[in-house]
């Protein structure tokens, strides 16, 4: 028993070091390119406003700051994670909410912004525009208050597999099947249901979008195919944890490549914004020390000789 126990224990001190080789750096990658390039396409967005078409630019920047705040927050939390084993509370619980937070906050932008490009609805200057700034904070306040629940309720523990604190289920199989269900269908599915919707009429030519292809709406199929494609594996896992009974998790690879994924949408959606041409010139041009913006000097080319 003794030896049996000791191989085991030596088999976990194994794939944590396997974990740390794997998982550090692929986080840090992440975290780098979420903060770096969110942090450049605010600063983008604010400096830069006139040298870019953003019709609908309420959603985008809602988006913008779910990423940068989730690089910084969570995915620097789930590093940390990882390099100290743990994760402790009063932090434990705050991520959790920021989780949930941050995941709504950003379908619920991609949504706005779809329903804004079918309606043709500009981000200021009409009174849809209020309407659209509220969906905007109301996704946010929605992911917060599911966020809090099991906070409130003490279902929140570390877990190594997600690299950070989540709900666990040990008791009632009836509480997990209505959060999940309360969460998925107002938080995930209404929000996906307007984005389907609003893509394919605007794509079939239904819908009322005056921007050009010139106007950044035009990497709005983008962003919707990457979220979707980043946050599959979330959404398995989620379907697998109410097939069980016995309230078991699903597996940990698939909880891991969940979060690697899910952090992998924060850092690629500034390199979605830069495949637009004007956007990605006004990167240029604050990069290269605002040449662009600065009226240009008569330049000396050749000197004539007067004769008097």
């Amino acid at each position: 028993m003794n030896t049996s126990h000791n191989i085991t224990e030596s088999e976990e001190k194994y794939w944590s070091r396997v974990e740390k080789s794997v998982l550090g750096p692929i986080l840090s990658m992440e975290m780098v390119l979420g903060v770096l390039g969110n942090g450049l396409v605010l600063v983008v967005k604010i400096v830069c406003k006139d040298h870019f078409r953003c019709i609908y630019w309420l959603p985008f920047i809602s988006l913008t700051l779910s990423d940068f705040f989730c690089s910084i927050l969570i995915i620097c939390g789930s590093l940390l994670a990882v390099l100290s084993e743990g994760q402790i509370s009063p932090w434990c619980e705050v991520v959790s909410l920021l989780k949930f937070t941050f995941i709504t906050s950003s379908i619920g932008s991609i949504a706005v912004l779809c329903v804004q490009r079918f309606l043709g609805i500009p981000s200021k200057g009409k009174v849809l525009s209020v309407v659209m700034a509220i969906a905007c904070l109301a996704s946010w306040c929605t992911g917060s208050v599911f966020g809090a629940v099991p906070v409130g309720y003490n279902w929140i523990k570390y877990d190594p597999a997600e690299m950070m604190c989540a709900v666990f289920w040990e008791s009632s199989y009836s509480d997990m099947l209505v959060y999940i269900l309360c969460t998925f269908l107002i938080s995930i599915f209404v929000p996906l249901i307007l984005i389907l919707f609003c893509c394919i009429l605007t794509y079939v030519g239904y819908g009322k979008d005056c921007a050009s292809e010139d106007d950044m709406a035009s990497v709005t199929p983008l962003l919707v195919i990457l979220y979707l494609f980043c946050y599959a594996p979330f959404t398995a896992s989620e379907l697998i944890l109410l097939g069980r009974l016995d309230l078991s998790p699903s597996p940990d690879w698939l909880r891991s490549l969940s979060s690697v994924m899910a952090y992998l949408d924060c850092g690629l959606n500034p390199l979605i914004y830069c495949t637009n041409k004007d956007f990605r010139e006004a990167v240029l041009i604050l990069l290269w020390n605002n040449k662009k913006l600065r009226p240009s000097e008569p330049i000396l080319t050749s000197i004539s000789k007067l004769e008097i």
